[in-house]
């Protein structure tokens, strides 16, 4: 197992299948009266975000309890970082505390790459920047293989903020890894030039949605991400929606068992509508579930929890 999980690039098949298979068998504790395994009894986690988040830090903190580690939460917010100290400095206090892992959330892209130069524990992306977010990916691939029943020979659509979206390119990479065809789908301006070919040979990319959805075995929408834009990349919402959002029609061209996903937060109305967020196609709740799972085999893993069985 790798040290560091800094990009969905960083797993080879086997190792991207071991910790699905593990998600697996992670999951069967949530059945449970008592959701706790004792594998890293003793171990420190500390979840060092310096963007708001829900989901990923929420999910994280449960994993990392449901595997009996201590968990440490750092919030940029109302600590050091406001009066000027750097990634490097607490990097440096994190490891004089202890730290086993670190889970990082950071604006600027490359950041958990520089942070794993300077701690001896494992360091876990959970976001950086425009960059990657190599557990969403897994979580995803995760749901597909549960809805599916495999992940090799699938065709995924992956549709909407390209240029913005960390949860696109490591899905592409990860994906691609595994066996699955990726199709990368929306506006022109949100499309970044040879994306496709720079980030995993044989991804395609389409500028008409409607096109690609009779074809596809999922439907992946992507938030569009107005806090990062700076200039008019669509002319308006209601004309983003009516190009390249899901609503109940185009729903309706899937095939009978293909299935839609969506990273979340949701922008309801924008790239998705609420027939189709709340379809029985729709796997968006199933995907906060099964990332604790995988984020539970990831924590486990990368800090030799199988030496503890």
């Amino acid at each position: 197992m790798i040290k560091h999980l800094l990009s969905g690039g960083d797993l080879d098949a086997d190792t991207a299948t071991e910790i699905l298979d593990t998600a697996a068998e992670m999951a069967t504790v949530a059945g449970r009266e008592i959701k706790k395994l004792p594998a890293l009894r003793g171990r420190t986690v500390v979840n060092l975000f310096y963007e708001d988040s829900t989901r990923t830090r929420i999910s994280f903190e449960a994993a990392a309890k449901r595997l009996s580690a201590d968990v440490i939460n750092f919030s940029a917010k109302g600590s050091s970082v406001t009066k000027g100290e750097s990634l490097k400095d607490t990097a440096l206090t994190l490891q004089a505390m202890g730290a086993d892992a670190v889970v990082v959330r950071h604006p600027a892209s490359g950041a958990p790459h520089r942070l794993a130069n300077w701690v001896d524990g494992s360091v876990v992306n959970a976001g950086d920047g425009t960059h990657e977010h190599p557990t969403q990916a897994l979580l995803d691939a995760y749901t597909m293989r549960a809805r599916l029943g495999r992940l090799a020979g699938l065709s995924v659509a992956v549709v909407g903020d390209v240029l913005h979206s960390r949860v696109a390119r490591s899905n592409v990479l990860l994906l691609s890894t595994l066996g699955a065809k990726v199709t990368l789908v929306g506006p022109p301006t949100l499309i970044p030039v040879d994306i496709a070919g720079a980030l995993a040979p044989g991804t395609d990319v389409s500028y008409d949605l409607d096109s690609v959805l009779p074809n596809v075995d999922v439907v992946m929408m992507l938030r569009v991400q107005r806090e990062r834009m700076n200039d008019s990349y669509f002319p308006s919402a209601r004309e983003y929606a009516r190009r390249y959002g899901l609503d109940g029609p185009r729903m309706r061209r899937l095939p009978e068992h293909a299935i839609v996903m969506h990273p979340g937060p949701m922008n309801r109305g924008m790239e998705i509508t609420p027939e189709v967020a709340d379809s029985a196609r729709s796997t968006i709740v199933e995907q906060v579930t099964n990332g604790v799972s995988v984020r539970m085999a990831v924590l486990y893993l990368l800090l030799g929890g199988n030496n503890n069985r």
